[in-house]
């Protein structure tokens, strides 16, 4: 018995946009807190949202590698599989990094110097570049292949 609808082939379609949509949040609150210099509630929701978004990745990594088990994959499509699945770990991992950072200068005493906040706020960008590469082979995976797909093969 499961709680899923009979329309989701696995819990992973449902979770895995959670973290793509937190992380843009976080970025984009640093971004803002870096460029505005009194809006300290910006670093705030920033600090705050990298590790819900990180927590979010690894839920989202853990899901995937469950998906990949339960759903028809075409012979063509494995190298693409395996591409989003090594980017997703790549990602995620970036994630836990960024937050960890994040959360170790949000606890520092003194103030961060602008050059620590511009080098988070880069590495954060970084990370949110190879989510976009994720998504990319992700969608791929849907679109051009069909991958947990009802129907698919009906095209």
């Amino acid at each position: 018995m499961t709680l899923l609808p009979s329309w989701v082939p696995n819990v992973h379609p449902l979770l895995v946009h959670l973290p793509i949509g937190v992380w843009v949040g976080a970025v984009i609150a640093d971004l803002t807190g870096l460029i505005f210099s009194r809006a300290i509630r910006f670093d705030a929701a920033a600090s705050f949202l990298y590790p819900i978004g990180a927590a979010l990745a690894i839920c989202a990594y853990l899901t995937g590698q469950q998906a990949a088990s339960t759903v028809l994959v075409p012979g063509m499509a494995f190298p693409v599989l395996e591409q989003h699945e090594n980017w997703a770990l790549a990602t995620t991992i970036l994630f836990v990094l960024v937050s960890l950072l994040r959360l170790w200068v949000a606890r520092r005493v003194d103030p961060v110097p602008r050059t620590l906040r511009v080098l988070l706020a880069a590495a954060a960008v970084l990370a949110l570049m190879a989510l976009v590469g994720t998504a990319e082979r992700g969608a791929r995976l849907v679109f051009q292949y069909g991958v947990g797909v009802i129907n698919a093969g009906a095209r």
